[in-house]
Protein backbone atom coordinates (compact mmCIF):
# COMPACT_ATOMS: atom_id res chain seq x y z
CA UNK A 1 0.00 0.00 0.00
CA UNK A 2 1.38 3.71 -0.84
CA UNK A 3 2.02 5.75 2.22
CA UNK A 4 0.34 8.83 2.37
CA UNK A 5 1.08 10.35 5.95
CA UNK A 6 3.67 13.37 5.81
CA UNK A 7 6.88 13.42 7.99
CA UNK A 8 6.44 16.69 9.75
CA UNK A 9 7.46 18.07 12.43
CA UNK A 10 5.63 15.89 15.01
CA UNK A 11 6.62 13.06 13.01
CA UNK A 12 9.86 13.65 13.87
CA UNK A 13 9.29 14.48 17.33
CA UNK A 14 7.21 11.01 18.00
CA UNK A 15 10.53 9.39 16.66
CA UNK A 16 12.45 11.16 18.90
CA UNK A 17 10.53 10.84 22.14
CA UNK A 18 10.84 7.08 21.22
CA UNK A 19 14.46 7.13 20.79
CA UNK A 20 15.62 8.57 24.23
CA UNK A 21 12.76 6.97 25.98
CA UNK A 22 14.61 4.01 24.59
CA UNK A 23 18.20 5.26 26.27
CA UNK A 24 17.60 3.29 29.06
CA UNK A 25 21.27 2.27 29.37
CA UNK A 26 20.32 0.10 32.24
CA UNK A 27 18.01 -2.31 30.80
CA UNK A 28 21.26 -4.49 29.50
CA UNK A 29 22.46 -5.00 32.09
CA UNK A 30 19.50 -5.00 34.56
CA UNK A 31 19.83 -8.70 35.61
CA UNK A 32 23.90 -8.87 35.77
CA UNK A 33 23.39 -5.74 38.16
CA UNK A 34 21.05 -7.34 40.60
CA UNK A 35 22.94 -10.75 40.08
CA UNK A 36 25.93 -9.13 41.57
CA UNK A 37 24.02 -7.18 44.56
CA UNK A 38 23.45 -10.33 45.58
CA UNK A 39 19.94 -11.19 44.37
CA UNK A 40 18.68 -14.90 43.16
CA UNK A 41 17.21 -15.38 40.10
CA UNK A 42 13.63 -15.46 42.08
CA UNK A 43 14.36 -12.40 44.31
CA UNK A 44 14.94 -10.49 40.95
CA UNK A 45 11.26 -12.73 39.38
CA UNK A 46 10.06 -11.36 42.13
CA UNK A 47 10.96 -7.79 41.31
CA UNK A 48 9.67 -8.08 38.39
CA UNK A 49 6.12 -9.11 39.45
CA UNK A 50 5.94 -6.60 41.78
CA UNK A 51 6.57 -3.87 38.84
CA UNK A 52 4.34 -5.71 36.47
CA UNK A 53 1.35 -6.12 39.62
CA UNK A 54 1.98 -2.03 40.48
CA UNK A 55 1.87 -1.22 36.92
CA UNK A 56 -1.35 -3.50 36.89
CA UNK A 57 -3.13 -1.62 39.49
CA UNK A 58 -1.94 1.47 38.36
CA UNK A 59 -2.81 1.47 34.59
CA UNK A 60 -6.50 1.95 34.23
CA UNK A 61 -6.58 4.81 36.94
CA UNK A 62 -3.86 6.55 34.50
CA UNK A 63 -5.24 5.91 31.59
CA UNK A 64 -8.29 7.55 32.98
CA UNK A 65 -6.51 10.53 34.11
CA UNK A 66 -4.70 11.02 30.96
CA UNK A 67 -8.05 10.80 29.29
CA UNK A 68 -9.69 13.06 31.43
CA UNK A 69 -6.63 15.81 32.53
CA UNK A 70 -4.34 15.41 29.83
CA UNK A 71 -2.36 13.21 27.96
CA UNK A 72 0.69 15.71 28.18
CA UNK A 73 0.59 16.22 32.03
CA UNK A 74 0.48 12.04 32.16
CA UNK A 75 3.43 11.44 30.50
CA UNK A 76 5.61 14.02 31.54
CA UNK A 77 4.37 12.98 35.25
CA UNK A 78 5.67 9.04 34.28
CA UNK A 79 9.28 10.97 32.70
CA UNK A 80 9.35 11.99 36.66
CA UNK A 81 8.76 8.93 38.46
CA UNK A 82 11.29 7.19 36.06
CA UNK A 83 13.79 9.68 37.02
CA UNK A 84 13.60 9.10 40.61
CA UNK A 85 13.55 5.63 40.48
CA UNK A 86 17.09 5.50 38.79
CA UNK A 87 18.39 7.87 41.79
CA UNK A 88 17.26 5.23 44.01
CA UNK A 89 18.54 2.50 41.93
CA UNK A 90 22.02 3.88 41.62
CA UNK A 91 21.86 4.08 45.30
CA UNK A 92 20.35 1.26 46.80
CA UNK A 93 21.93 -2.32 47.77
CA UNK A 94 19.27 -4.53 48.98
CA UNK A 95 16.28 -6.19 48.12
CA UNK A 96 13.76 -3.87 49.72
CA UNK A 97 15.42 -0.83 48.10
CA UNK A 98 14.96 -2.41 44.89
CA UNK A 99 11.21 -2.79 45.51
CA UNK A 100 11.12 0.55 46.13
CA UNK A 101 13.05 1.45 43.30
CA UNK A 102 10.70 -1.07 41.30
CA UNK A 103 7.55 0.90 42.39
CA UNK A 104 8.71 4.13 41.08
CA UNK A 105 9.64 2.54 37.88
CA UNK A 106 6.26 1.47 37.49
CA UNK A 107 4.45 4.39 37.96
CA UNK A 108 6.42 5.87 35.48
CA UNK A 109 5.25 2.76 33.16
CA UNK A 110 2.07 2.94 34.52
CA UNK A 111 1.29 6.67 33.37
CA UNK A 112 3.46 6.27 30.39
CA UNK A 113 2.08 2.97 28.43
CA UNK A 114 -1.25 3.77 26.61
CA UNK A 115 -0.55 7.40 26.51
CA UNK A 116 1.86 8.22 24.18
CA UNK A 117 0.08 5.92 21.29
CA UNK A 118 -3.26 7.55 21.89
CA UNK A 119 -1.56 10.63 21.15
CA UNK A 120 -0.09 9.27 17.84
CA UNK A 121 -3.43 7.70 16.71
CA UNK A 122 -5.17 11.50 17.54
CA UNK A 123 -2.59 13.02 15.68
CA UNK A 124 -3.41 10.48 12.60
CA UNK A 125 -7.12 11.29 12.77
CA UNK A 126 -6.57 14.97 13.00
CA UNK A 127 -5.23 14.65 9.68
CA UNK A 128 -7.32 11.71 8.26
CA UNK A 129 -4.12 9.39 8.57
CA UNK A 130 -6.50 6.60 10.11
CA UNK A 131 -5.49 4.07 7.50
CA UNK A 132 -1.98 4.26 7.98
CA UNK A 133 -1.71 3.12 11.80
CA UNK A 134 0.48 -0.45 11.40
CA UNK A 135 3.00 1.31 9.31
CA UNK A 136 3.52 4.92 10.99
CA UNK A 137 3.40 3.53 14.08
CA UNK A 138 5.98 1.23 12.69
CA UNK A 139 8.14 3.65 11.69
CA UNK A 140 8.33 5.59 15.18
CA UNK A 141 8.36 2.62 16.94
CA UNK A 142 11.79 1.82 14.54
CA UNK A 143 13.34 4.85 15.98
CA UNK A 144 12.58 3.19 19.91
CA UNK A 145 14.50 0.22 18.63
CA UNK A 146 17.27 2.15 17.03
CA UNK A 147 17.22 4.11 20.50
CA UNK A 148 17.93 0.35 22.08
CA UNK A 149 20.64 -0.43 19.92
CA UNK A 150 22.45 3.31 20.26
CA UNK A 151 21.86 2.71 24.10
CA UNK A 152 23.53 -0.69 24.37
CA UNK A 153 26.49 0.18 22.91
CA UNK A 154 26.50 3.27 24.95
CA UNK A 155 25.76 1.46 28.07
CA UNK A 156 28.59 -0.92 27.21
CA UNK A 157 30.97 1.65 27.19
CA UNK A 158 30.26 2.82 30.57
CA UNK A 159 30.10 -0.28 32.31
CA UNK A 160 33.69 -1.33 30.07
CA UNK A 161 34.99 2.18 31.82
CA UNK A 162 34.00 2.47 35.06
CA UNK A 163 33.86 -1.84 35.64
CA UNK A 164 30.45 -0.23 37.97
CA UNK A 165 26.86 -1.57 36.75
CA UNK A 166 25.67 1.83 38.68
CA UNK A 167 26.55 4.39 36.52
CA UNK A 168 24.37 3.00 33.99
CA UNK A 169 21.54 4.43 35.61
CA UNK A 170 22.79 7.80 36.36
CA UNK A 171 24.00 8.58 32.46
CA UNK A 172 19.80 7.27 31.78
CA UNK A 173 19.01 10.50 33.95
CA UNK A 174 20.30 12.71 30.76
CA UNK A 175 17.79 11.47 28.29
CA UNK A 176 15.02 11.07 29.79
CA UNK A 177 15.17 14.89 30.79
CA UNK A 178 15.54 15.35 27.28
CA UNK A 179 12.19 13.24 26.35
CA UNK A 180 10.67 15.21 29.50
CA UNK A 181 11.31 18.86 27.51
CA UNK A 182 10.19 17.33 24.46
CA UNK A 183 7.20 15.93 25.81
CA UNK A 184 6.56 19.80 26.41
CA UNK A 185 6.66 20.69 23.35
CA UNK A 186 3.72 18.66 21.82
CA UNK A 187 1.04 20.68 20.70
CA UNK A 188 -1.80 20.85 23.04
CA UNK A 189 -4.47 19.20 20.81
CA UNK A 190 -3.18 15.70 21.63
CA UNK A 191 -4.20 16.17 25.15
CA UNK A 192 -7.59 14.80 23.82
CA UNK A 193 -10.73 16.05 25.59
CA UNK A 194 -10.09 16.86 29.09
CA UNK A 195 -11.55 18.99 31.76
CA UNK A 196 -9.83 21.02 34.28
CA UNK A 197 -9.62 20.55 37.78
CA UNK A 198 -12.86 20.79 38.96
CA UNK A 199 -14.04 17.82 41.31
CA UNK A 200 -17.60 17.28 39.83
CA UNK A 201 -16.13 17.98 36.09
CA UNK A 202 -13.10 15.15 36.28
CA UNK A 203 -15.41 12.96 38.60
CA UNK A 204 -18.25 12.60 36.05
CA UNK A 205 -15.30 12.71 32.88
CA UNK A 206 -14.29 9.45 35.16
CA UNK A 207 -17.35 8.10 34.86
CA UNK A 208 -18.17 8.77 31.43
CA UNK A 209 -14.29 7.28 30.20
CA UNK A 210 -14.79 3.84 32.11
CA UNK A 211 -18.05 3.60 30.67
CA UNK A 212 -16.80 4.25 27.05
CA UNK A 213 -14.02 1.81 27.99
CA UNK A 214 -16.36 -1.33 29.23
CA UNK A 215 -18.54 -0.44 25.82
CA UNK A 216 -15.13 -0.80 23.62
CA UNK A 217 -14.10 -3.96 25.05
CA UNK A 218 -17.85 -5.82 24.93
CA UNK A 219 -17.07 -6.85 21.79
CA UNK A 220 -15.81 -11.03 21.73
CA UNK A 221 -13.39 -10.32 18.95
CA UNK A 222 -11.38 -7.49 20.18
CA UNK A 223 -11.04 -9.12 23.50
CA UNK A 224 -9.28 -12.11 21.62
CA UNK A 225 -6.93 -9.36 19.83
CA UNK A 226 -5.88 -8.32 23.12
CA UNK A 227 -5.49 -11.77 24.67
CA UNK A 228 -3.44 -12.56 21.88
CA UNK A 229 -1.67 -9.16 21.72
CA UNK A 230 -0.75 -9.35 25.25
CA UNK A 231 -0.02 -13.00 25.85
CA UNK A 232 3.32 -12.72 24.01
CA UNK A 233 4.25 -9.04 24.80
CA UNK A 234 3.82 -10.36 28.57
CA UNK A 235 6.05 -13.26 27.63
CA UNK A 236 9.01 -11.02 26.00
CA UNK A 237 8.48 -9.03 28.60
CA UNK A 238 9.21 -11.54 31.47
CA UNK A 239 11.94 -13.49 29.47
CA UNK A 240 13.98 -10.60 27.52
CA UNK A 241 16.40 -9.68 30.34
CA UNK A 242 17.73 -13.40 30.65
CA UNK A 243 19.35 -12.97 27.13
CA UNK A 244 22.05 -11.18 29.60
CA UNK A 245 22.87 -14.17 31.60
CA UNK A 246 23.06 -16.01 28.09
CA UNK A 247 25.65 -13.69 26.74
CA UNK A 248 27.92 -13.48 29.89
CA UNK A 249 28.37 -17.26 29.73
CA UNK A 250 28.76 -16.70 26.05
CA UNK A 251 31.74 -13.96 26.52
CA UNK A 252 33.47 -15.74 28.97
CA UNK A 253 33.56 -18.96 27.16
CA UNK A 254 35.49 -17.23 24.08
CA UNK A 255 39.50 -17.75 24.73
CA UNK A 256 39.45 -14.01 23.63
CA UNK A 257 40.43 -11.13 26.03
CA UNK A 258 41.38 -12.81 28.59
CA UNK A 259 43.54 -10.06 30.08
CA UNK A 260 39.83 -7.90 30.94
CA UNK A 261 38.44 -8.50 33.69
CA UNK A 262 34.78 -10.49 34.01
CA UNK A 263 32.43 -7.44 33.94
CA UNK A 264 34.64 -5.61 30.96
CA UNK A 265 34.58 -8.75 28.78
CA UNK A 266 31.05 -8.58 29.03
CA UNK A 267 29.69 -5.71 28.55
CA UNK A 268 31.81 -5.90 25.41
CA UNK A 269 30.08 -9.03 23.74
CA UNK A 270 26.33 -7.61 25.72
CA UNK A 271 26.68 -4.07 23.60
CA UNK A 272 27.72 -6.12 20.33
CA UNK A 273 25.21 -8.31 20.34
CA UNK A 274 22.10 -6.16 22.10
CA UNK A 275 22.52 -3.73 18.97
CA UNK A 276 22.83 -6.01 16.49
CA UNK A 277 19.72 -6.98 18.15
CA UNK A 278 17.95 -3.74 18.27
CA UNK A 279 18.91 -2.78 14.81
CA UNK A 280 17.41 -5.23 13.31
CA UNK A 281 14.17 -5.00 15.77
CA UNK A 282 13.81 -1.45 13.96
CA UNK A 283 13.92 -2.82 10.67
CA UNK A 284 11.17 -5.15 11.78
CA UNK A 285 9.18 -3.02 13.22
CA UNK A 286 9.29 -0.71 10.34
CA UNK A 287 8.26 -2.82 7.75
CA UNK A 288 5.72 -4.80 9.94
CA UNK A 289 3.05 -3.12 7.83
CA UNK A 290 4.17 -4.49 4.91
CA UNK A 291 4.47 -8.11 6.68
CA UNK A 292 0.47 -7.78 7.14
CA UNK A 293 -0.16 -6.59 3.97
CA UNK A 294 0.52 -10.46 2.98
CA UNK A 295 -2.12 -12.21 4.42
CA UNK A 296 -5.86 -11.77 3.70
CA UNK A 297 -6.69 -11.57 7.46
CA UNK A 298 -4.95 -10.42 10.59
CA UNK A 299 -5.71 -12.83 12.57
CA UNK A 300 -3.07 -15.10 10.60
CA UNK A 301 0.36 -13.40 11.11
CA UNK A 302 -0.83 -12.69 15.06
CA UNK A 303 -1.03 -16.68 15.35
CA UNK A 304 1.74 -17.24 13.09
CA UNK A 305 4.12 -15.24 15.43
CA UNK A 306 2.75 -16.49 18.27
CA UNK A 307 3.29 -19.41 17.81
CA UNK A 308 6.80 -19.09 15.84
CA UNK A 309 7.88 -17.02 18.70
CA UNK A 310 7.30 -19.34 21.34
CA UNK A 311 8.89 -22.28 19.88
CA UNK A 312 12.06 -20.20 19.13
CA UNK A 313 12.11 -19.65 22.82
CA UNK A 314 11.92 -23.52 23.50
CA UNK A 315 14.87 -23.59 21.31
CA UNK A 316 16.82 -21.30 22.70
CA UNK A 317 16.49 -22.74 25.98
CA UNK A 318 17.31 -26.27 24.76
CA UNK A 319 20.42 -25.22 22.40
CA UNK A 320 21.74 -22.86 26.32
CA UNK A 321 20.71 -25.78 28.39
CA UNK A 322 23.43 -28.29 26.21
CA UNK A 323 25.84 -25.68 26.02
CA UNK A 324 25.43 -24.32 22.39
CA UNK A 325 25.85 -20.46 23.65
CA UNK A 326 25.97 -18.81 20.17
CA UNK A 327 23.08 -20.83 18.51
CA UNK A 328 21.20 -20.14 21.66
CA UNK A 329 21.69 -16.21 21.48
CA UNK A 330 20.28 -16.58 17.92
CA UNK A 331 17.45 -18.26 18.77
CA UNK A 332 17.23 -15.70 21.48
CA UNK A 333 17.34 -12.97 18.98
CA UNK A 334 14.34 -14.09 16.98
CA UNK A 335 12.06 -13.63 20.53
CA UNK A 336 13.05 -9.56 19.89
CA UNK A 337 12.37 -9.60 16.86
CA UNK A 338 8.59 -10.87 16.19
CA UNK A 339 7.92 -8.98 19.44
CA UNK A 340 8.53 -5.93 17.08
CA UNK A 341 6.98 -7.53 13.99
CA UNK A 342 3.67 -8.12 15.33
CA UNK A 343 3.12 -5.29 17.48
CA UNK A 344 2.13 -2.89 16.24
CA UNK A 345 0.10 -4.88 13.92
CA UNK A 346 -1.95 -5.70 17.11
CA UNK A 347 -2.26 -2.75 19.11
CA UNK A 348 -3.42 -1.30 15.13
CA UNK A 349 -6.12 -3.67 15.64
CA UNK A 350 -6.59 -2.77 19.39
CA UNK A 351 -6.58 1.42 18.47
CA UNK A 352 -8.94 1.00 15.00
CA UNK A 353 -11.68 -0.40 17.10
CA UNK A 354 -11.63 1.97 20.08
CA UNK A 355 -13.87 5.24 20.65
CA UNK A 356 -11.39 8.11 19.65
CA UNK A 357 -11.95 9.71 23.18
CA UNK A 358 -10.91 6.53 25.64
CA UNK A 359 -7.86 5.14 23.49
CA UNK A 360 -5.45 5.98 26.45
CA UNK A 361 -7.71 4.17 28.60
CA UNK A 362 -8.40 1.14 26.45
CA UNK A 363 -4.49 0.81 24.90
CA UNK A 364 -3.81 1.08 28.74
CA UNK A 365 -5.54 -1.92 29.57
CA UNK A 366 -4.46 -3.86 26.22
CA UNK A 367 -1.15 -3.09 28.32
CA UNK A 368 -2.18 -4.04 31.31
CA UNK A 369 -3.55 -7.53 30.05
CA UNK A 370 0.73 -7.47 29.21
CA UNK A 371 1.89 -6.91 32.24
CA UNK A 372 -0.41 -9.64 33.79
CA UNK A 373 0.96 -11.76 31.56
CA UNK A 374 4.28 -10.63 32.97
CA UNK A 375 3.98 -10.84 36.63
CA UNK A 376 2.46 -14.13 36.41
CA UNK A 377 5.58 -15.54 34.56
CA UNK A 378 8.88 -13.36 35.80
CA UNK A 379 8.84 -15.31 39.45
CA UNK A 380 7.54 -18.82 37.67
CA UNK A 381 11.04 -18.08 35.19
CA UNK A 382 13.08 -17.14 38.14
CA UNK A 383 11.89 -20.21 40.41
CA UNK A 384 12.94 -22.47 37.35
CA UNK A 385 16.21 -20.43 36.88
CA UNK A 386 17.30 -20.62 40.58
CA UNK A 387 16.49 -24.92 40.50
CA UNK A 388 17.10 -26.08 37.03
CA UNK A 389 19.35 -22.99 35.38
CA UNK A 390 17.95 -20.40 32.51
CA UNK A 391 17.78 -22.71 29.64
CA UNK A 392 15.84 -24.68 31.30
CA UNK A 393 13.58 -22.20 32.80
CA UNK A 394 13.34 -20.80 29.48
CA UNK A 395 12.09 -23.69 27.78
CA UNK A 396 9.56 -24.92 30.54
CA UNK A 397 7.66 -21.61 30.26
CA UNK A 398 7.81 -21.24 26.23
CA UNK A 399 5.90 -25.01 25.86
CA UNK A 400 3.65 -23.83 28.70
CA UNK A 401 2.49 -21.16 26.56
CA UNK A 402 2.68 -23.18 23.19
CA UNK A 403 0.32 -25.55 25.37
CA UNK A 404 -2.07 -23.33 26.22
CA UNK A 405 -2.55 -21.30 22.94
CA UNK A 406 -5.84 -22.49 22.25
CA UNK A 407 -7.23 -20.36 25.36
CA UNK A 408 -5.87 -17.35 23.70
CA UNK A 409 -5.48 -17.52 19.89
CA UNK A 410 -6.36 -15.04 17.69
CA UNK A 411 -10.23 -15.93 16.77
CA UNK A 412 -12.40 -14.80 13.94
CA UNK A 413 -11.12 -13.19 11.15
CA UNK A 414 -10.28 -9.61 10.80
CA UNK A 415 -9.81 -7.94 7.55
CA UNK A 416 -6.67 -5.62 6.43
CA UNK A 417 -8.75 -3.96 4.83
CA UNK A 418 -10.42 -2.30 7.99
CA UNK A 419 -7.23 -1.24 8.69
CA UNK A 420 -5.27 -0.56 5.45
CA UNK A 421 -2.16 -2.04 6.63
Amino acid sequence: MTISYQKDRQYYKFCAYGFFKNLRFFEPFLVLFLLSKGLSFLQIGTLYAIREITINIFEIPTGVLADSLGRRRSMMSAFFFYIVSFVVFYFSSSYWMFVFAMLFYAYGDAFRTGTHKAMIFEYLKINGWQDQKVHYYGHTRSWSQKGSAVSAVLAAAIVFISSDYRYVFLFSLIPYLIDLWLLSTYPKVLDGQRVGFNKGKISESFRSTIRDFISSFKNAGMLRVVMSQAVYSGYYKAVKDYLQPVVKTFALSLPFFMYLETGQRSALMIGLIYSIIYFSTSYTARNSGRYASRFKNLSQPMNITMIAGLLVGAISGLLFYQSFYLAAIVFYAVIFLIENLRKPIGISLVADRLEKDVLATALSAESQAETLVAAMIAPLLGFAADKWGVGAALMMVSLLLIVLMPLYRAGKPMTKNTLHS
